[in-house]
Order: C-alpha cells, then structure tokens, then sequence
C-alpha cells in the first residue's frame, strides 16, 4: 500500500501545498511530508481527517493506495472503473472539468 502518494495525488490534484492541507487537518507540514514519503503511518482517525480535509472519502484514498498485487482478486475492469470514477470525484472537488 502506497498512502504517501494517494495523499499526495489528490492533494495536487486539489491544488494545495503540503502547508494548506497540515494547517486544514491540524497537523504540521514536517508529518504530511513524512506521511508523502511514506516514512510515517498515520492513525485511521488522522487519516478520516486528512481524507476529509481532501474532500475525498477515506475508502476512496485507501483504493488508490493499494498496489495492483492488492487488487489482483478484484476484476480488473472494476477496478479501472473505481479508479476513474475517483479521478472524477477529485477533479469535481477541485473545481476541473468533467472527464465525460
């Protein structure tokens, strides 16, 4: 699992900088770096609120962290289907245009 990316894919992908999203969640920009680098693991209920402050559901932001070895009992046209409908719900958060 790969937490440090999915958080970093969707907060670039909401525009904000380490610095916006640790004073939006409370916490330092030091640990949302570490949390990137994957060098730190943070609590369910930090993640909630890093997930919450993303706009983006927590079960969504755990999908995109898993590794392909981890999605390999899920069909594989489902999962493409999952990744592209959170791509959407990110981009809509964000304020982009549509992928339809």
């Amino acid at each position: 699992m790969n937490l440090g990316n999915a958080i970093r894919f969707c907060r670039t992908q909401r525009g904000m900088t380490q610095e916006e999203l640790a004073e939006k969640a409370g916490l330092s920009p030091s640990y949302i770096s570490l949390l990137e680098q994957n060098k730190r693991d943070p609590t369910f209920s930090k993640l909630e609120n890093i997930a919450a402050q993303l706009g983006v559901p927590t079960s969504i932001l755990l999908f995109l962290a898993s590794d392909t070895a981890e999605l390999s009992a899920v069909d594989r046209e489902l999962a493409e289907k999952l990744s592209f409908a959170a791509l959407q719900l990110i981009r809509e958060k964000s304020g982009e245009p549509s992928l339809f």
